[in-house]
Parts: C-alpha cells; structure tokens; sequence
C-alpha cells in the first residue's frame, strides 16, 4: 500500500469509490442490432485503471474509428459523487455522475455540450452479469427522451482504434 496526499491507495486496485468499477476493466465488444441490409455496428472499448487507480479510463470506438470517445471516471471529492468527463471524435463532450446501486449496478446522467443531432442529456444502466456488460441507453433528443437501447458486450480481443 502506498499512501498520497493522506489517502491509502493499494498499487495493484482502484480506490475503495471505485472497486465498482473493477469488473469492467479490459475490453469488451458489442455488435449492435441493426435493420438488413445496414452496415454492422460494432463497438469496442476499454476500460483501465489510470492515475494511480483514482480514475478509471474508457477508450471506445464503432466500426474501427468511424466514432469514439474517451472518459475519465473518479471520485469527486467536493461533490461527494463519482463524475466523468467524455470526449468524442465527433467534437463534442459530456460530463456527468454516476450513481451506483447495491447490487452493484450503476446509472449514469450525463449532460451534453455541442451535440449536432440534437441530444442534450443521456442516461444509461451499466450492469455485469455473466461475465457480461450489459448496457442500456436512453438520450433526451429535442426535449424527448428515446426508448432505451440495449447492447450486450462480451470480453474481446479487439484494439480501440482512432483514425
């Protein structure tokens, strides 16, 4: 164990407000459902312990780096919460807070600054189960909120890549 700035950091985990996260770490992919005769989507990302384990970074992409993103997840002391920032290739950003339920479970409220297709804020459910991460998403779309989408990622050997 080392300790910084008064607080207790074991050199091989995450801080005790993120253990939630711990199942996640590694990579994942999801092939979304998608009409016949559309293009396959399929997303990769990866989730990793940064900054000496009091962050967790996301890096995804769809389809190779046709879209991706990428976040830092931590403990917001001032706010008492777990907070994220998300950056995407498509030049706009969300930050947000995560609200983690007993059975380890969690949502995330994300606002959106600079959407060009009209979505201001996105709530999604995160749950691990199997072995699996399942996700389900919903996005308030000019003042109305979609039904939510749900994806299944699975661990994969697939690279995050960026064009």
């Amino acid at each position: 164990m080392v300790l910084l700035c008064g607080r207790s950091v074991w050199a091989q985990g995450l801080v005790d407000e993120l253990k939630v996260f711990e199942p996640y770490l590694g990579t994942w992919q999801a092939d979304f459902p998608v009409e016949q005769g559309k293009p396959v989507m399929q997303d990769v990302s990866r989730w990793e312990k940064a900054l000496n384990g009091t962050a967790v970074r996301t890096l995804h992409s769809i389809n190779a780096g046709m879209y991706g993103g990428e976040s830092l997840i931590f403990w917001d002391k001032t706010k008492q919460q777990v907070a994220f920032y998300y950056f995407t290739t498509a030049g706009f950003y969300t930050k947000g807070t995560i609200t983690i339920s007993d059975d380890g479970s969690f949502v995330a409220y994300e606002d959106v600054a600079g959407n060009q297709d009209g979505i201001s804020k996105v709530k999604s459910t995160s749950r691990f189960v199997d072995g699996k991460m399942r996700v389900a998403t919903q996005y308030l779309k000019y003042g109305t909120w979609t039904k939510p989408q749900t994806r299944e990622y699975e661990p994969s050997n697939k690279t995050v890549k960026f064009h």
